[in-house]
């Protein structure tokens, strides 16, 4: 028979060292994507109309 200890500790008990809004960072990162996307969408569509 293993007589191996393991250390369990509550992940309940955990502490978070860095808290942040989950749901803030989601919203940022979505509305910034879509504003990067949206001039790159307007640059193209201005480099399309300058080439024809």
């Amino acid at each position: 028979m293993n007589n191996t200890q393991y250390a369990v500790e509550d992940p309940r008990a955990h502490v978070n060292q860095e808290p942040r809004d989950d749901l803030k960072d989601v919203v940022f990162g979505f509305g910034g994507m879509l504003a990067f996307m949206t001039i790159v969408f307007f640059g193209m569509v201005i480099i399309k109309f300058v080439q024809s």
